[in-house]
């Protein structure tokens, strides 16, 4: 009997990891529950509420064996991941609503806490910045080890599966992840899940290939299906031709020689070939990624993005609590910068937490700068926190989504008078610290003339930028074709801002997705852009590029762009000129 020859299909999705993976399929089924529902005596509240404590004292050691894994296999700033983790069952308001509701419904703590956890994740799931929604997955996956220790159910993990395998899954969560033998698991791909995800960062760290967001695959996988992960451009080819198989066993051999390439360029100066300097540095939320902004080369913080000290927390952090975590990117950054970005807060981000009304349009709401001039005292601690820390390095105080000349000025006035408290008590500070905006919305960039007279820096937050001058929502999956980079109209914005700051004396930087992508790298060395941040892995990357031509062949290469009329063509243009100039294609 003739075997039936098996459907080749091709899925994009999101480039989650770098890397080829071939191999066979191993589909991966996530846990879900039934929760059944049944009433509680209120003789025996008390022991639902012993249940529910006791299973999160469990899930807390579960978490912390995790951690102490991953900190002895790959380093702490890895296993600092699942601080979100330990954020959700530390949680006060939780806690406490679960408690109350057991006590006031006399049901069962399973059926309460699944419709508690529900209520958090519609929160998460509604927000509009891509890092917090991602945060969505962190507390399903705790969610769920907390579900399992209260059935007493045992869990299969993601280890001695016995061969090499590419997992196949709907979704999979951080700890699914952390817990990979790299030897065995040589590439994942998901339906769902973004770049920004915890499960997405480890798999980075870990340096397996991963594709995510791929909405279809797992309905047409089989176990034991060859298939083809391409994580350098977001494609999972399931049942691949023969021709397909060779073809990447040739990219999956160049790229390994690629990465062995970059691991020599961590520790050199980010310098063209004709002696250029521009400054490579990296973005970060948690002081514990540290260790990986070091070891990668970068030469600054770039984006340090303070909004992770306000999750899952009833109160606001101190002045201490701002200080300390400053005061230790500080110390280990040395005399390198540090751009610390203040809170871009906004209310649909943290809604249970500041009670603010839900807005038709977050977005374009009370968020970011808005918010800290609404609630000044919020503002000036974390104000405090970094002027404190500013003796123990290089930082650099930077607003978001400043629209505004009248906005900065406020900021500013607020600045000087913590600066003027902070000299009564005899603190000590660096009293020229460097003081900066993000670009990030067209009104700005069309002042940037005037917003520069009052700056030391501008830094271009092309993620908002390019959604707002383009009217698309990055978020929404029905028209992000319309969200380009290389539109011809965003690229003018990104000239005529880094030409005005260039003719004020001020330096101009990016910390947008744009600055970590090799044929914008090109371009935007081009244009004249003085620093590049990114995610700490991509630095050696950018330094290639950057080491590997000349500044006079990136501003042809620029000016040349600048001519087209179409994103198609002038992204068509740098990666052709990247293959040429780069990589010799």
């Amino acid at each position: 009997m003739m075997k039936k020859k098996l459907d080749r299909k091709i899925i994009k999705g999101v480039a989650a990891s770098p890397g080829i993976a071939i191999g066979r399929v191993y589909l991966w089924d996530s846990e879900d529950y039934n929760i059944h529902t049944y009433p509680v005596k209120e003789s025996s509240l008390a022991t639902e509420i012993v249940r529910f404590e006791e299973a999160l004292i469990k899930t807390r050691a579960e978490i912390i064996d995790i951690q102490k894994k991953l900190s002895k296999e790959m380093g702490v700033e890895h296993a600092e991941i699942f601080n979100a983790h330990l954020l959700v069952l530390e949680d006060r308001m939780l806690i406490e609503e679960v408690i109350n509701k057991i006590k006031k419904e006399r049901v069962n703590v399973e059926r309460i806490f699944v419709e508690v956890l529900k209520k958090y994740c519609d929160i998460f799931s509604k927000m509009d910045d891509e890092y917090l929604r991602e945060r969505l997955i962190d507390i399903q996956d705790v969610g769920k080890r907390v579900v399992r220790n209260l059935l007493g159910k045992q869990k299969t993990e993601l280890f001695d599966l016995g061969e090499q395998v590419v997992v196949v899954a709907t979704n999979l969560s951080p700890s699914d992840t952390a817990l990979m033998q790299k030897d065995e698991v040589i590439g994942f791909a998901t339906d769902m899940g973004g770049r920004t995800s915890h499960t997405a960062i480890l798999a980075r760290s870990l340096e397996i290939p991963a594709v995510v967001g791929l909405k279809t695959l797992t309905p047409g996988a089989l176990k034991g299906n060859s298939i083809i992960i391409d994580g350098n451009n977001g494609i999972v080819i399931i049942n691949p031709k023969t021709s397909d198989i060779k073809k990447y066993k040739i990219e999956k051999k160049n790229f390994e020689n690629f990465e062995r390439g970059l691991s020599r360029l961590k520790s050199l100066p980010s310098i063209t070939k004709d002696k250029h300097t521009v400054q490579v540095g990296a973005n970060i939320e948690f002081p514990e990624e540290m260790t990986s902004v070091l070891s990668h080369g970068a030469e600054g913080i770039g984006l340090y993005r303070t909004e992770y000290m306000f999750l899952n927390r009833p109160d606001f952090p101190s002045e201490e609590d701002h200080f300390k975590a400053y005061k230790k990117v500080a110390q280990c950054m040395q005399k390198k910068p540090v751009v610390i970005r203040t809170m871009d807060l906004g209310g649909d981000k943290f809604a249970s937490h500041l009670n603010f009304p839900l807005e038709m349009n977050p977005l374009m709401g009370m968020r970011a700068i808005r918010f800290c001039l609404a609630r000044p005292s919020i503002f000036k601690t974390q104000l405090a926190g970094i002027l404190r820390a500013s003796v123990y390095g290089n930082l650099k105080i930077m607003y978001p989504m400043i629209s505004g000349v009248e906005e900065l000025q406020q900021a500013n006035l607020i600045l000087q008078e913590v600066k003027t408290d902070l000299k009564k008590k005899g603190i000590p500070f660096d009293e020229k610290i460097e003081v900066g905006i993000m670009i990030e919305v067209p009104s700005a960039a069309l002042i940037a003339d005037i917003l520069a007279k009052e700056v030391d820096f501008f830094s271009i937050g092309t993620n908002d930028l390019i959604q707002y001058a383009l009217a698309v929502d990055r978020t929404n999956e029905k028209i992000t074709y319309l969200y380009e980079p290389a539109h011809p109209a965003v690229l003018r914005i990104l000239k005529s801002i880094i030409d005005t700051g260039h003719q004020a004396g001020i330096w101009v930087g990016m910390c947008g997705e744009m600055a970590s992508e090799p044929p914008f790298i090109l371009l935007l060395l081009g244009l004249g852009l003085d620093e590049f941040s990114a995610s700490a892995v991509s630095v050696p990357e950018i330094k290639k590029v950057i080491r590997s031509v000349t500044y006079e062949q990136a501003k042809k290469i620029a000016d040349k762009v600048l001519q087209f009329s179409t994103a198609s063509q002038i992204e068509s243009y740098t990666r052709t000129k990247l293959g040429e100039i780069i990589y010799n294609k």
